[in-house]
């Protein structure tokens, strides 16, 4: 696969981009406080409960762009009338999806 973007690239974000993206700022402050946590000496079950939270946030990220991936580049590709194309995004997001699962 070429890795080229499949969705329709615009100058200004979309809805689903804006919402990754504020996703991704609270993750970060997760990940803040975990430092904080960490530099505080503070109990080890408090620190990994943050740890939780925050990959959990990123998690969600994840199947929130997975999901818009499989409804636009993977819906396009096979309505496409290029089988091989079709073929490759299926393939990709099945390699992707399997990577998550592991």
């Amino acid at each position: 696969m070429d890795n080229k973007p499949c969705c329709e690239q615009t100058d200004s974000l979309t809805p689903l981009q804006g919402q990754a993206l504020r996703s991704l700022a609270r993750v970060k402050g997760q990940v803040g406080g975990v430092q904080r946590l960490i530099q505080e000496r503070s109990y080890c079950v408090d620190v990994l409960n943050q740890i939780h939270a925050a990959r959990s946030a990123l998690d969600s990220v994840a199947v929130l762009l997975m999901e818009n991936h499989l409804e636009t580049c993977c819906t396009e590709a096979i309505r496409s009338d290029d089988p091989d194309l079709a073929s490759a995004r299926i393939k990709e997001f099945a390699e992707t999806v399997r990577r998550f699962v592991k």
